[in-house]
């Protein structure tokens, strides 16, 4: 019997035309930004007010305690220009930075290599040199308060080896004491350092090193091409913190020498200080720390943008 085309029996072997699948709605990879709001308001509240309440203070003449001031426009910000005192702590405090800086992370980075090779005390100076990074800054500062004094422990082993000559007046003396603040700062933070380069090399693979020194790279050559480039996000972070630590500086500098002999250590932070606490020039104390906010703001930038320029370059 044959069957019209229309009267064909049903083909069993013919899977099921496929039903469409639901669309299936993407979801939601990121919280809602509301729920951030409460930490938002509580920043602003606690932060952002009180910065631009300050930062008002700082074109008036208030004198921290009278409720009655007057707003005198950029009187205090031109004060500091005409300032040799402001200006001299302006140049302290970018030298320190510098200097922090420079010494610091060259002190970190050998210590660094020192302790990553393969000698069996290396944990133990590990911890021994990264101790000091863990004292409060002004109990350090007070240890070395002691320690340079005139009959200080310094003195007294300069003495006894017969150096009587080199014994000083570290904290004394106008020539030395910004120079001694800075290496009390160094000695305690060169550890942190450490430990951050120390990280750096311990990611670089030894497989590079191996394969470099098989090809004829001596040690130097190895460091400048194979571990220096890789070491390039460690030093930035050092680098960043040091200089902003450095600006910052004042635990350090106030224990050890309150910003003297006569001006000879004054940074900016001591001097905000002394003008807010001794003087009662309120105004014109946060005129400064305005001028010390924006010195960090322009050199961590600008500092952030060539270490990022020449990480991307070396990478």
């Amino acid at each position: 019997m044959t069957l019209a085309p229309h009267e064909q029996l049903p083909d069993h072997d013919r899977p099921p035309d496929a039903e469409p699948a639901p669309k299936v709605r993407r979801a939601r990879t990121t919280p809602p930004w509301w729920f951030a709001l409460p930490a938002l308001l509580l920043f602003a509240f606690v932060v952002l007010v009180p910065s631009a309440r300050g930062v008002y203070y700082a074109f008036t003449d208030w004198d921290g305690l009278d409720p009655d001031f007057s707003f005198i426009g950029l009187d205090n910000f031109s004060d500091i220009l005409d300032d040799p005192d402001a200006m001299q702590a302006i140049w302290h405090t970018l030298l320190i930075a510098v200097s922090i800086t420079v010494v610091q992370n060259a002190v970190g980075l050998l210590l660094a290599l020192g302790v990553n090779s393969a000698i069996k005390s290396r944990n133990l100076l590990r911890v021994f040199l990264f101790a000091p990074a863990v004292i409060t800054p002004i109990v350090t500062a007070y240890l070395w308060r002691n320690l340079l004094g005139p009959d200080g422990a310094v003195n007294s082993v300069l003495g006894a080896v017969g150096l009587d000559g080199s014994q000083m007046d570290w904290l004394g003396s106008p020539q030395l004491a910004l120079w001694s603040v800075i290496g009390v700062i160094v000695w305690q933070y060169a550890g942190y350092s450490m430990v951050i380069f120390l990280a750096g090399l311990q990611s670089v693979p030894k497989e590079i090193h191996e394969a470099a020194a098989i090809d004829g790279a001596g040690p130097m050559r190895r460091f400048w091409s194979v571990t220096r480039p890789l070491l390039a996000p460690a030093l930035t972070i050092n680098l960043m913190l040091s200089i902003i630590g450095g600006i910052k500086l004042f635990d350090q500098v106030y224990a050890l020498t309150g910003g003297g002999p006569g001006h000879a250590t004054d940074t900016l932070s001591t001097l905000i200080y002394k003008d807010a606490f001794t003087l009662g020039e309120f105004g014109y104390s946060i005129a400064l720390a305005v001028v010390l906010t924006i010195i960090v703001a322009v050199v961590s930038t600008g500092q952030y943008l060539v270490l990022a320029r020449n990480e991307r370059t070396m990478s």
